[in-house]
């Protein structure tokens, strides 16, 4: 009965599977010939999307036949690849390197906390002016040195409020997940820090002024400006935030990405100051077992929105990356721990307002680990029809060796 059922499960994903356009390829620096990581691609005529992986490959799948397929990236001019009925082998896609051509007269004589500010000022004309409904896909992983200890993944819905509004009533929910973990006791620290999916609604910082552009930390930091780069074929201004030393709080800097005519932030990397390890800290760690020391090394988040044909800009892709050592307090050496999150809306489902609040067991609080949500890593045909980023080739041999390792009894 049990191998009934998997045949049956297996018949419909393939059935489901054949209904849609599936895209796929790798996308490349045509000059250089190397991969480019978390490219931008969107089907045309619908708000579809996901980004390329470390290694610059790519799968989209749509319900409909796009004629092409727009691709974009910081510093590249934007493309739009044509796409065929019958899409069998992968794309080819390469990138141009984008020429900036400026008056002299312009970085002169701009201020960027001027700059800065009227960005601010237009967030509510820029961004969307109603609450919508996204789908989105999520991952973690956790690393101990060079080897994977954890990996999980989940489809999600996130809910938004208009940019009208603060993020104190934006939510996010788990639709579907599963997940794996490393059985050694040396790999498990029982330490729960920031992140998960509910980075993208902390760290927008266009809905979360808070994160880093309230007039308190503009204040105390100090801005400069650098040279401009293009975005989606759109002359941007690059505004470098330098922290502060001497504050009570760890602080973030970083770049923003700011559009020349629009003032639209369009792209944040941001990076905390560790300088200060116990305010760091305080910053990235939620809680941890009495007796682990924990340092943290860095954090630094790249946030990337995109801004659709009628001028309105959205949250497209969030990446969230720490590191940080830890030991117990007998222990003579720290192990060194990566943890990375990365987060692209793949769907915008509904907006408007009747688009209601996701309720109940699936939807995330601050406090929640996102692995006490989800199952264990096991169906192949688990995604289905869903857009995910995909994994890289060592985080796909990883997977493998960790389903040997934690595969639960029968």
């Amino acid at each position: 009965m049990r191998r009934l059922m998997t045949i049956v499960m297996m018949l419909l994903a393939v059935a489901v599977l054949q209904a849609q356009t599936v895209i796929s390829g790798v996308v490349l620096d045509k000059q250089k010939g190397r991969p480019l990581s978390h490219v931008s691609i969107v089907a045309e005529g619908k708000d579809i999307h996901t980004v390329t992986n470390d290694e610059g490959r790519f799968t989209l799948k749509t319900g409909h036949s796009p004629r092409y397929i727009e691709v974009s990236h910081i510093g590249y001019k934007t493309r739009r690849v044509p796409v065929t009925d019958n899409i069998a082998e992968p794309l080819r896609i390469l990138m141009v390197n984008s020429s900036v051509e400026l008056r002299e007269v312009i970085v002169s004589v701009d201020d960027p906390l001027s700059i800065v500010k009227a960005a601010m000022s237009r967030i509510t004309q820029n961004y969307p002016k109603e609450t919508e409904l996204m789908r989105c896909f999520y991952r973690e992983t956790a690393q101990r040195g060079s080897q994977f200890i954890s990996v999980a993944e989940a489809v999600t819905e996130m809910y938004k409020t208009s940019y009208q509004h603060t993020a104190d009533h934006d939510a996010v929910a788990i639709l579907k997940g599963r997940r794996l973990m490393s059985m050694k006791a040396k790999d498990t620290l029982g330490v729960k820090i920031q992140g998960g999916p509910l980075m993208a609604i902390l760290a927008d910082v266009a809905k979360n002024p808070d994160y880093l552009l309230n007039e308190q930390t503009l204040r105390l930091c100090r801005l400069s400006l650098e040279e401009p780069v293009n975005i989606n074929d759109r002359m941007h201004y690059v505004v470098l935030v330098h922290p502060s030393e001497n504050t009570l709080f760890p602080q973030m800097g970083g770049r923003l990405y700011i559009d020349r005519e629009t003032y639209t932030i369009s792209r944040a990397e941001l990076q905390l100051d560790t300088s200060d390890w116990l305010k760091a800290s305080e910053y990235m760690l939620v809680s941890k077992p009495r007796g682990l020391r924990f340092r943290p090394k860095m954090l630094s988040t790249t946030i990337v929105y995109h801004t659709d044909q009628q001028g309105v800009t959205r949250l497209n892709y969030i990446r969230n990356e720490m590191r940080f050592n830890c030991n117990w307090k007998r222990r003579l050496f720290a192990r060194t721990f990566t943890t990375v999150s990365e987060m692209v809306v793949t769907d915008r489902l509904e907006h408007g307002k009747t688009v209601r609040r996701p309720q109940g067991r699936s939807s995330f609080g601050i406090k929640e680990r996102f692995y006490d949500k989800v199952a264990y890593f096991d169906d192949p045909y688990f995604w289905a029809d869903y857009n995910i980023i995909e994994p890289t080739e060592s985080l796909e041999h990883s997977i493998d060796k960790l389903k040997k390792k934690a595969q639960p009894a029968k």
